[in-house]
């Protein structure tokens, strides 16, 4: 098969004409870092369901627990505070949220950053 220059005119053409949509980067947008993120007094993981109330009161809500036909599906409940909220694995904690505020994303320093 011979290459005409008028074929190879129009491959570099169709080729070309890709390449903004072949090279693309993303902007990643995110959220404030630790030290700017607000700061709430919450519980630490491993604090016994007795312990929270102790120091925090009756939660706004309690939710039953979900979960827990299954070994590998242990019973998970959850209490509302004005605040935060509290995920309790059995009777202890296995995370404090505050609601709207994403965790601070670890090993930011290893993103890769590109220019649009």
């Amino acid at each position: 098969m011979r290459l005409t220059p008028h074929f190879l005119t129009a491959t570099f053409l169709l080729l070309t004409g890709l390449t903004p949509h072949l090279v693309r980067a993303e902007v990643l947008d995110l959220p404030p870092s630790a030290e700017t993120a607000t700061t709430i007094d919450k519980p630490v993981k491993g604090s016994t369901m007795a312990a929270v109330e102790h120091h925090y009161g009756a939660p706004v809500k309690k939710y039953p627990a979900v979960g827990g036909g299954h070994p590998h599906q242990p019973p998970i409940t959850r209490w509302d505070y004005a605040g935060f909220t509290v995920f309790f694995e059995h009777d202890h904690v296995v995370d404090a949220v505050i609601p709207g505020q994403p965790p601070a994303i670890q090993h930011s320093d290893e993103l890769q950053t590109t220019t649009p």
